[in-house]
């Protein structure tokens, strides 16, 4: 893993804490030739797509990750893992803020690269200056100005989530890795970005990816019994 986000805006660190957040999550249109869990070859490409750890992934940084994963113009492949949320409050990061004292929500661990870095995913019907878009209604950014914006909401936590770390991939690195059967490539959506548990959330996507290839040789099979 190394550091190709090639973003240029000044990203927010946190003293004196362990790990912020990383950086965006989102598309890799090289692997789109790898074998996917997804049938509809017709549809068009989305932006954000993840990476689902295979069991034999033993790398600790991904083992049993879902990742989130995209490609901006120019770049290499950037993204953050979904699943590992960590000790680490967004009320201890940011204490001034006072509609974050009673909110437990957690920073995640985005990655290996570069932890110290904040990175957060967001929902939002319009795409800020400073960020990425990843899905129709979901974007990327370690933009502070942004973040702060968000963080002055009456309900500062909605559809959003930081990462400390993001993971990033040099040319070509990342496609070796799924041809060589590191990952399963599944469509992205919003709704398991923000799962309220992400303790299920790896399992949850093994289910999905596999769920296809189990089914493809047991229904020729099925067929001749009946």
């Amino acid at each position: 893993m190394t550091d190709h986000s090639g973003f240029s805006r000044c990203p927010l660190r946190i003293p004196g804490v362990i790990g912020v957040l990383g950086i965006l999550a989102l598309l890799m249109l090289g692997a789109t030739g790898a074998a996917t869990a997804e049938p509809e070859k017709t549809e068009e490409v989305p932006n954000g797509v993840f990476l689902v750890a295979k069991r034999q992934l033993a790398d600790p940084n991904f083992r049993h990750t879902v990742v989130l994963v995209t490609q901006h113009a120019g770049g290499s492949p950037v993204g953050v893992i979904i699943n590992r949320p960590t000790p680490l409050l967004l009320s201890a990061v940011f204490p001034e803020n006072e509609k974050l004292r009673d909110s437990d929500a957690a920073v995640f661990f985005g990655g290996p690269v570069s932890p110290q870095l904040l990175v957060y995913a967001f929902r939002s019907a319009d795409q800020p200056e400073g960020a990425l878009k990843v899905l129709p209604d979901l974007h990327l950014s370690f933009d502070p100005t942004v973040l702060a914006q968000l963080l002055r909401r009456a309900n500062p936590t909605a559809d959003l989530r930081v990462y400390a770390g993001y993971s990033g991939w040099a040319p070509g690195q990342l496609q070796h890795e799924i041809a060589r059967g590191d990952w399963y490539v599944v469509r992205a959506d919003a709704e398991t970005i923000f799962s309220e548990d992400p303790g299920s959330v790896w399992s949850e996507m093994l289910r999905r990816a596999t769920a296809r290839q189990a089914a493809g040789p047991e229904t020729p099979r099925a067929i001749a019994v009946n």
